[in-house]
């Protein structure tokens, strides 16, 4: 099937472009960088979780029923486990939700750095660069900014467009999307250690950009039913594994994009050879090929 797809590839440009993605992908060991992306977004949702819950108290005591709407949102039924968990959680932020706020900001900025850091190695480790070292705290605390403000323009935009016709509705898709590639751009010129300027980065921006708006909008019909299935079955650590999915698909998504820069960046100006040091192991030849990863086949 592969060696049919690379014929395929001579006379279909974007399949080549494919395939050599999927190739580098391997390479650099795509799968593992988008674990470790999945990671930190993961850990990163627990302080978000109370300072969501902070925000859901204040409203808790105007909202009659808040709780059984969240319930209804993600699709569980409310004699389940997690539906009783999350009604508790509700009550509780209701009574303590100055403590939450606090916590919950803290944590979410110390997380948040976490996840850059998971974020900068992905695409350091694509390019093949090293990092900057206390640098990248600098440059993540930059990014969490135009990151913020990005967020902040969506939410404005988003409540400005729910007061418009109905026939305008389709803006928000298209904003979305928009938003979407202006958070990836962004997030590959500041996260990477290296400097090719802006538009080299605009392919891997769409094609995140594209995917993530893909991922929402499939996540929005398929990870409620996923967390009633899971919760019915494994209780509430099935809402974990139902979110632990949707994250596995965004950080291949982040690891594909940066991929796919760095393939159209060499396609156009090359590639140069490194000497590499690697292990002398006993009886065995000198090694005369490496991987992006820097690992030598054996001999």
């Amino acid at each position: 099937m592969l060696e049919r797809l690379r014929s395929l590839a001579d006379r279909w440009p974007w399949l080549a472009v494919a395939l050599a993605v999927q190739q580098r992908f391997s390479e650099v060991n795509g799968g593992s960088l988008a674990a470790a992306v999945t990671l930190s977004a993961f850990l990163a949702l627990f302080p978000l979780v109370l300072v969501a819950i902070a925000i859901a108290g204040l409203f808790a005591s105007n909202t009659s029923d808040l709780s059984g709407e969240v319930i209804d949102l993600l699709g569980l039924s409310r004699s389940d486990t997690a539906a009783e968990a999350l009604t508790t959680a509700l009550a509780t932020a209701e009574r303590s939700r100055r403590a939450a706020s606090v916590i919950g900001l803290v944590g979410l900025v110390w997380s948040a750095l976490g996840l850059v850091g998971a974020l900068e190695y992905a695409y350091d480790s694509v390019w093949q660069v090293t990092g900057r070292g206390l640098k990248d705290k600098v440059f993540a605390l930059a990014w969490v900014a135009g990151a913020a403000v990005l967020f902040v323009s969506s939410f404005a935009v988003t409540a400005v467009l729910n007061f418009l016709p109905a026939f305008v509705t389709p803006l928000n898709l298209l904003v979305g999307l928009g938003l979407n590639i202006g958070l990836f751009w962004w997030t590959s010129k500041v996260l990477c250690n290296r400097d090719v300027g802006w538009r080299p980065l605009l392919p891997g921006a769409v094609l995140a950009g594209v995917g993530l708006e893909v991922l929402k909008v499939v996540g929005s019909i398929v990870v409620p039913r996923a967390v009633a299935s899971s919760s019915a079955l494994y209780g509430s650590i099935g809402v974990v594994f139902a979110i632990l999915a949707w994250l596995l698909f965004f950080g291949r998504l982040v690891v594909y994009s940066a991929a796919l820069n760095v393939v159209l960046w060499e396609r156009r100006h090359g590639t140069v050879s490194v000497a590499l040091a690697a292990p002398r192991l006993p009886g065995a030849a000198a090694p005369v090929t490496a991987t992006r990863a820097g690992s030598v086949p054996p001999s």
